[in-house]
């Protein structure tokens, strides 16, 4: 189509603290991610201890520059409550963590304010209505 020229983005992996088996391959600068054990996060999405893909995804990350780090289930619960109140979107946590891991980006100097990002919500909070009645229980009131 043409819309982005020869230049590709770089990508980003973003993966729940309790199950990261390719940010921890990244980390390690290792070409395959071993088997993560005990894996356990609210975001089922991102509960794949033995990902398929990755060999690809590594690669990937590789070819783009760009890079994989986790967030915690806390920091999507809250994400995913802003987005809803300042957004209207009942995002699913997968959804919530490019949220947080945009910002710890952000934060870091990896993202400059002039760069374009494009976050990437496939789920609905919908599926997890019992994460989110839990999560928004447990919230500070306002």
């Amino acid at each position: 189509m043409g819309w982005i020229g020869s230049e590709r983005p770089r990508m980003v992996a973003v993966q729940a603290e309790g199950c990261a088996p390719i940010v921890r391959a990244w980390e390690a600068h290792q070409n395959s991610a071993a088997f993560f054990q005990n894996a356990a996060t609210i975001a089922s999405g991102l509960r794949v201890p033995g990902p398929l893909g990755d060999l690809l995804i590594l690669s990937m990350l590789r070819q783009t520059k760009g890079t994989a780090l986790t967030v915690t289930d806390e920091e999507m619960l809250q994400a995913g409550r802003e987005l809803a109140s300042l957004e209207g979107i009942f995002a699913a946590p997968e959804g919530a963590a490019t949220v947080i891991a945009t910002r710890k980006l952000a934060a870091s100097g990896w993202i400059q304010p002039e760069e374009t990002v494009v976050l990437f919500n496939t789920g609905t909070g919908y599926k997890y209505t019992e994460a989110w009645h839990r999560a928004l229980q447990s919230a500070p009131k306002e």
